[in-house]
């Protein structure tokens, strides 16, 4: 099948919401790596799940995770893996990470997962690390080598100035708190991901999961991460490389250099917040990078989840979206540049409805 029928066929069999989702498959390229083969794997992010008292949680946010995971479950062929993006307690406590683990224990594929700030910035990720492992790793699958980065590091000095580590992580789950801390992925890590890249050829694609945006887009909501051009600069010299991220709870898309930028979307809350929370001054900031958004001002707008195919080394990611139309944002070969589908023509932005 055609890359062009397929995103057709995927947009038509999304929008219609009818589940078991059918991925069709994709032939590769004749000039595709060695050892390449199509498949698709799903990302769910941001969950927030966050403790009320005892075994009660806040429940529209269990309920978003629980309906991504039934989901998953009924995609037929089923997904190669499943890549959780961050995010999957609030304020870090061990029973909200306990309480995702569970949760998620439900999935039928194997499960991937990324450290998030508001599951890090409580015990420092001790206790996540304790349920899921590694806080940073890479792995190979069908062709592609895949980069998971804890991008959501700060500097020592902050960490340590808090009397609790309630305060710290409050502050650092505040939307536009001015005592909150810009995000970085670090020296350490930088010189492990440099290690890790020095082995790879440069004819294969790269997908570099990240939770924080991997580039500067709004300081203000920590869209922001502060190391992010030393990271690009590192990914510069190979052919294909896509970088997937969450935090933002937003659709956008963006491309530097050689580097595709596409986020995934939150399973509890859109950013940014509706109109009824009154702490932020302005709704919707100029952002530093102009993004493609699908309607900011629809309150449930951002939140759900997504497929995601690989195609000869680049990214579509399939959007479905409530009380809205799905969304397929593709790596347009011609323009060399990731494009909404159905909306985007040349640089033109969506109309967006006002509420």
């Amino acid at each position: 099948m055609k890359r062009r029928d397929f995103i057709k066929s995927s947009g038509a069999m999304l929008a219609g919401a009818i589940l078991p989702v059918s991925i069709v498959e994709v032939v590769q390229a004749e000039n595709a790596p060695k050892g390449s083969e199509d498949f698709t794997f799903a990302f769910i992010s941001d969950s927030h799940l966050q403790q009320i008292k005892g075994t009660k949680f806040v429940r529209n946010w269990d309920m978003g995770l629980k309906k991504a995971v039934a989901e998953c479950n009924l995609m037929n062929p089923r997904p190669d893996f499943i890549l959780y993006g961050g995010d999957l307690g609030q304020l870090g406590k061990a029973a909200e990470i306990d309480h995702g683990a569970e949760i998620l224990s439900a999935l039928h594929s194997p499960m991937r997962m990324m450290l998030g700030e508001h599951d890090y910035y409580y015990d420092l990720g001790e206790h996540w690390s304790k349920r899921f492992g590694d806080k940073y790793y890479s792995f190979d699958h069908k062709g592609v080598h895949f980069i998971v980065l804890n991008s959501i590091l700060t500097d020592e000095a902050w960490i340590h100035k808090w009397k609790t580590p309630e305060e710290r992580m409050s502050t650092m789950a505040g939307l536009d708190d001015p005592n909150g801390s810009p995000f970085m992925v670090g020296k350490s890590q930088r010189a492990w991901l440099k290690n890790d890249l020095s082995k790879i050829a440069k004819e294969t694609p790269i997908v570099v999961f990240s939770h924080s945006p991997l580039q500067k887009i709004y300081k203000g909501w920590n869209f922001w991460t502060d190391d992010a051009e030393l990271i690009q600069e590192m990914l510069k010299p190979f052919d294909k490389v896509n970088v997937i991220y969450g935090h933002v709870h937003q659709i956008q898309y963006n491309q530097i250099g050689n580097i595709a930028f596409n986020s995934v979307m939150s399973t509890a809350w859109p950013w940014p917040y509706p109109s009824t929370y009154k702490q932020a001054k302005q709704y919707l900031p100029k952002m530093t990078i102009e993004m493609n958004r699908a309607d900011p001002f629809f309150e449930r707008d951002a939140t759900g989840w997504q497929f995601i195919d690989i195609h000869s080394g680049r990214v579509d990611l399939n959007y479905q979206l409530p009380h809205n139309k799905n969304r397929t944002i593709a790596f347009n070969e011609k323009s060399g540049k990731p494009e909404d589908t159905k909306y985007q023509q040349g640089d033109k932005i969506p109309p967006q409805k006002h509420y």
